[in-house]
């Protein structure tokens, strides 16, 4: 081993390490509202209950020959039966062949950049938030939850760093809708159980921006962090990313991480400590 090997080969075993606990954490967090069928090489996980369907990925563990079109195209074939979204979920650096296997089958794959923060890291630094912005951790009965739980919905739904239309009124709207759908009596109870997180900035009664964090053990990802369209380029999203960060170390979690939407958002994480790790790939159909 040369001098470079060297220098290379301990961050190799930390990748490593560090890509074995998020298979881990990727497996565990369905099995927690979802059975798994399974195909060999690949992983069903279908939902029992309300919720946000799941998906399929390369099976915990497996040691036989690699996925190919033909175990893609099984999975798929469940799907439909199921009327399932046919979703593939994985870490390329972890399952590197599955991409071909999944392409050939018909599928577009779609790259999120994966950041995790050191596990010393503390998230945004103080100087980096707005002056005055602060976000709160969220209990289960507080009334700002339910606008904390729709918040993101209206954020995906105008993509992007641009301020939008949607502001408190159609945040009023879509709280109600989410009450309506049990979506915040489901975060509540999984706020009470101690395996999510939700934090918001609130502003007179509304969350302008929300997101939170699934748990197993010591590993925990930020999810939905998103902005109400009105009120984007303000610095919330880091302030909410501080709360649920601070909340996540007090409570003994080691390894915080998370997917961002693509290189732009990315980059706002790293200025907030997180490093880029892996590459998440989400596999859909074309149309």
């Amino acid at each position: 081993m040369n001098p470079e090997q060297q220098q290379l080969a301990p961050h190799g075993r930390h990748q490593q390490a560090l890509l074995a606990e998020l298979e881990e954490f990727y497996d565990a967090v369905p099995r927690k509202g979802a059975r798994a069928e399974d195909f060999g090489p690949l992983t069903l996980f279908v939902r029992e209950g309300e919720g946000w369907p799941f998906y399929a990925r390369p099976t915990l563990g497996w040691t036989g020959a690699p996925a190919t079109a033909e175990d893609v195209r099984r999975v798929l074939a469940r799907q439909r039966e199921l009327g399932l979204p046919e979703s593939f979920e994985w870490v390329a650096e972890h399952t590197p062949g599955l991409r071909a296997a999944i392409e050939q089958a018909g599928l577009a794959v779609h790259e999120h950049p994966l950041l995790v923060l050191p596990e010393a890291g503390d998230g945004p630094a103080p100087d980096l938030l707005p002056d005055g912005v602060r976000a709160r951790v969220l209990g289960a009965d507080d009334p700002a939850l339910a606008g904390a739980v729709a918040a993101p919905n209206l954020a995906f739904a105008e993509p992007g760093t641009a301020i939008g239309k949607a502001g408190p009124a159609e945040l009023a709207e879509a709280a109600l809708q989410a009450v309506a759908e049990g979506a915040v009596e489901r975060a509540a109870a999984r706020i009470g159980a101690g395996v999510a997180a939700v934090a918001a900035v609130v502003e007179d009664g509304s969350a302008l921006c929300s997101g939170q964090y699934q748990r197993v053990g010591p590993v925990c990802e930020i999810v939905g962090v998103g902005t109400l369209p009105s009120a984007r380029r303000r610095g919330l999203g880091l302030a909410v990313t501080a709360a649920l960060v601070a909340d996540a170390r007090a409570r003994g979690v080691r390894t915080v991480f998370l997917s961002a939407a693509d290189e732009d958002v990315a980059r706002i994480y790293r200025r907030a400590g997180f490093r880029n790790t892996a590459t998440a790939l989400i596999a859909e159909p074309t149309s």
